[in-house]
């Protein structure tokens, strides 16, 4: 069975209600033991014609198709850019406010305020409550309004802005964690980008965690969490 292409029909539908600039946003990195949890956003409206050929879901796309479709992805759209949120971020306010943190700061680099943000997915990490924290805490590069935000099931691989948001996302973090990698050998993270792959438990076990690593998380080698690590192990490609 063929898989849908992305397209605008959603984003248009948005923007013909009344919204001037919508944003597909997408995240990478939520379930890694190590690295920054990364948001990208992607900024379109009404004169936006259709994605670059071949943009799709990060996941359904090998690395080398994601980092051929970087130049296209950046002339497309009004903008773009992706934010982050470090593993101390993760470990002080909880995965879900990490998100939400990553997801400002793209807003706030894309330069432009948002009428309404695409999440994938069927809950709104960006504007909910946070886990712990205030917002005050979190260094943004700028003010950021909150946006109105629309969750779609699949949107990622059913909505344009959110497909190339999550490629652009995707590359950004997998070329962090592959320069975190000659820091830190051991764990081969320019193999498995920070996720559970077994060389990177090994690792865990045999020299602890590293600075990058999630430490709130009970990783494996750090009892009595195995389990709990174990289940975050799931890799994306």
């Amino acid at each position: 069975m063929t898989r849908p292409r992305p397209d605008l029909r959603m984003e248009r539908e948005l923007l013909r209600a009344g919204a001037r600039v919508v944003v597909g946003m997408d995240e990478v990195g939520r379930g890694a033991l190590a690295g920054p949890v990364s948001v990208g956003a992607v900024a379109v409206d009404l004169t936006t014609r259709s994605g670059p050929r071949g943009v799709a879901d990060s996941k359904l796309l090998t690395p080398a198709a994601r980092r051929a479709l970087l130049p296209a992805l950046g002339r497309w759209g009004l903008a773009r850019a992706v934010g982050h949120a470090s593993p101390a971020e993760i470990d002080a306010y909880g995965i879900v406010a990490a998100l939400r943190i990553a997801g400002l700061r793209a807003l706030a680099g894309m330069g432009l305020d948002a009428d309404v943000v695409l999440l994938d997915g069927s809950h709104d990490w960006l504007t909910g409550a946070a886990d712990r924290g205030e917002l005050e805490l979190w260094e943004l590069p700028a003010p950021v309004a909150a946006p109105l935000v629309r969750t779609r099931v699949k949107a990622d691989q059913r909505c344009s802005s959110v497909a190339a948001a999550s490629v652009l996302a995707k590359c950004e973090r997998d070329a962090l964690m592959v320069a975190h990698a000659a820091e830190h050998p051991a764990y081969r993270w320019e193999e498995n980008k920070g996720y559970g792959a077994p060389e990177h438990l090994a690792a865990l076990r045999e020299h602890g965690p590293s600075p990058l690593h999630r430490r709130s998380w009970h990783l494996p080698g750090t009892d009595p969490g195995e389990a709990r690590a174990a289940a975050w192990s799931i890799m994306e490609p």
